[in-house]
């Protein structure tokens, strides 16, 4: 291997010769080889792919323009960093190609595409690149080219680039990249997430609300999960997934009880229906019992349960739904976790507490049959606690 290659990325190796590629092409078999290897081999009479062994179905072979402008845009950024061509850390080198490729404008949308398919990659190989991609501030740099002017109408190669920049977003993220989401508070920002609630993809909308539950979920965040609380922009387009009974809905309720951890943010999703579309979610699930034994429905619940906590107008919300009470009745021995069975019981408690006619109502919808079979389960004994004085509370109202 030459000295000079030393340093150079697996990735940007042939995987016949080893060597640098000079003239990448791709095969049938999505495999890349350097033209001079790859016709060598099939000159031989081998009609197969070297690397993954596939007997080739067409010996054509189509040049891999993107991975030979990395490559060049990778020896440009070594020899701005290392003139001399001493030893260098390639894994520093490879990020530092691919945050160049991302930022340039003269680079298409595909290619920048394909850049982020090969940060996934990296990602997931190795954690200490994920802490040089955020060293190098990726999220900044991805979040800007995610929320730049969101057209009226997404291309599909434009739809395809925002999903997996979200995703490689997620990925830095949960490698511990909250701190640099700031620029999130930018009001041209929330709106551009309101634009792509309203544009997007539902795979779109499915990671921006794993975004909001990332950045809900963190103590080191908390003041960006008040800002967006207070966008009631923002916060309805989050409500209106919770109908779709699909990943995306799950997506919204846990972004929803994320919100909840601050109570500022609860009044204002009661402000903007999450009450109303909360009952319907879970009314909706309980009906079949297939969507009721699936894990986000009894979050569900728990979401109502924060709303509830120290808070009228979502105690009001609840008791103005014909289904509120109801609907929480019938998650009592009916959800799909114990969990879930604790939080319908406290947030039953909650709203019976000094209102009698929610106590009758709870009576008419078969609670106290509901709490018996409760307590003759497997459940915890703190639920059983709750069960036991909800119980004593609704016995005085027979």
């Amino acid at each position: 291997m030459k000295k000079a290659e030393m340093g150079t990325p697996h990735l940007f190796r042939c995987p016949i010769s080893l060597d640098l590629f000079t003239d990448p092409v791709t095969l049938c078999t999505g495999q890349t080889y350097d033209r001079p290897s790859i016709e060598k081999w099939l000159a031989a009479g081998n009609l197969t792919c070297p690397v993954t062994m596939q007997k080739l179905h067409d010996l054509s072979v189509v040049p891999n323009h993107t991975l030979r402008h990395l490559i060049e845009r990778w020896l440009e950024t070594r020899h701005q960093f290392n003139p001399g061509l001493e030893t260098v850390d390639p894994d520093h080198s490879l990020v530092a190609t691919l945050k160049s490729t991302l930022e340039s404008q003269e680079v298409s949308v595909i290619s920048k595409l394909q850049a982020l398919e090969e940060i996934s990659v990296l990602c997931e190989e190795s954690t200490s690149r994920c802490s040089l991609f955020l060293q190098l501030g990726f999220i900044p740099l991805l979040l800007e080219l995610i929320l730049g002017k969101v057209e009226s109408e997404l291309s599909l190669d434009h739809v395809k680039f925002l999903e997996q920049a979200l995703a490689c977003s997620l990925q830095l993220l949960a490698n511990g990249g909250v701190k640099s989401l700031d620029i999130l508070k930018e009001d041209s920002k929330q709106a551009s997430l309101v634009n792509l609630f309203k544009q997007g993809t539902n795979s779109i909308k499915l990671r921006i609300c794993q975004v909001v539950d990332t950045i809900s979920s963190s103590s080191e965040t908390k003041d960006l999960c008040a800002v967006l609380g207070r966008n009631r922009n923002f916060l309805s387009q989050i409500i209106l997934l919770l109908p779709e009974n699909s990943e995306v809905s799950e997506a919204a309720v846990r972004a929803i009880w994320s919100l909840c951890s601050l109570e500022s943010n609860g009044r204002n999703l009661v402000r903007e229906g999450a009450m109303d579309a909360l009952v319907a979610h879970i009314s909706a699930l309980s009906a079949e019992k297939e969507r009721r034994e699936r894990c986000f429905s009894p979050l569900a619940v728990s979401a109502i349960e924060r709303l509830l906590q120290g808070n009228g107008q979502a105690k009001e919300a609840l008791l103005d739904n014909p289904n509120g009470v109801s609907s929480l009745v019938r998650m009592v021995f009916g959800a799909s976790s114990h969990e879930g069975s604790e939080s319908a019981v406290n947030s039953l408690t909650i709203v019976c507490c000094d209102s009698s006619s929610a106590r009758e109502e709870a009576i008419r919808a078969g609670v106290l049959t509901q709490l018996l079979f409760l307590l003759q389960s497997q459940c915890t004994g703190w639920t059983k606690t709750k069960a036991r004085m909800l119980l004593k509370m609704l016995g005085s109202s027979i």
